[in-house]
């Protein structure tokens, strides 16, 4: 017992949380390092599209797969909510409706689907950046609006030609008694609109933009000393920041 003991302290002996009072050879454990106690990273008053950006031009660089990819949360009417991973295809101060303004981050998806009928019902959603490799997050918050015709098909139509077929042979979140099924449609399809090289659209496929009334940036650092700081959307179509405890 007394070895184990011995042991036990001995393999925490470098963390502060193995010290429950400080003592002499603890004490230096406690010492915060001076990147540890450096001010906030995340510059106040910026904008908060453009510091995406440079966020996002970073994850480009260093995430192994889809550095677009992104948590997307829906909630149906009810406010019983779900989430799925989708992929950012457009972004930017410009990217919303011409009626609401202000940017916001677009993706596209089948409105039949699960997440398309929440939508429907309860337009409010957020979205969740998550990069590993650079050890930060964004989170986003704010309410959803669909694209036009126009660019749906204009995007719709810059997809691969089978990724075409495959998204319009899907009934996106519908029970499915036997893959076979789905791969019929899918062979049916190609053979039928092959030699014209694209699918027609269908009406239910379509893209959704998030416009943010939030944008929160995180930076992980050591000892869960982390990096917080919240962007709201002020009524006159400007941002003000705060800086949150992590």
């Amino acid at each position: 017992m007394d070895g184990s003991q011995s042991g036990a302290v001995q393999r925490n002996a470098c963390f502060p949380i193995a010290c429950v009072l400080p003592t002499s050879s603890c004490m230096s454990d406690l010492t915060l390092n001076p990147d540890q106690l450096a001010r906030s990273v995340i510059p106040t008053g910026a904008d908060p599209f453009a510091l995406f950006d440079e966020w996002f031009a970073a994850a480009k660089d260093s995430e192994p797969y889809d550095p677009n990819a992104v948590a997307l949360a829906t909630a149906n009417a009810d406010g019983a909510p779900s989430a799925r991973m989708v992929l950012l295809k457009e972004h930017g101060p410009d990217d919303a409706p011409v009626k609401v303004g202000g940017g916001g981050f677009t993706f596209y998806t089948n409105a039949e689907s699960r997440k398309g009928e929440e939508i429907r019902s309860n337009s409010s959603a957020s979205m969740l950046f998550h990069w590993k490799s650079q050890r930060r997050q964004i989170r986003i918050e704010g309410r959803l609006y669909e694209v036009t015709p126009e660019r749906a098909d204009a995007y719709f139509h810059s997809r691969p030609f089978k990724s075409q077929v495959g998204s319009a042979a899907s009934d996106q979140s519908r029970p499915m008694a036997q893959r076979d099924d789905y791969l019929d449609r899918v062979e049916a399809l190609r053979a039928k609109y092959e030699s014209a090289g694209k699918v027609p659209r269908p009406v239910h496929w379509t893209g959704f933009t998030l416009v943010p009334h939030t944008i929160e940036f995180w930076m992980d650092r050591d000892n869960r000393l982390h990096d917080r700081r919240l962007f709201t959307r002020m009524a006159d179509g400007g941002w003000s920041d705060t800086l949150l405890y992590p």
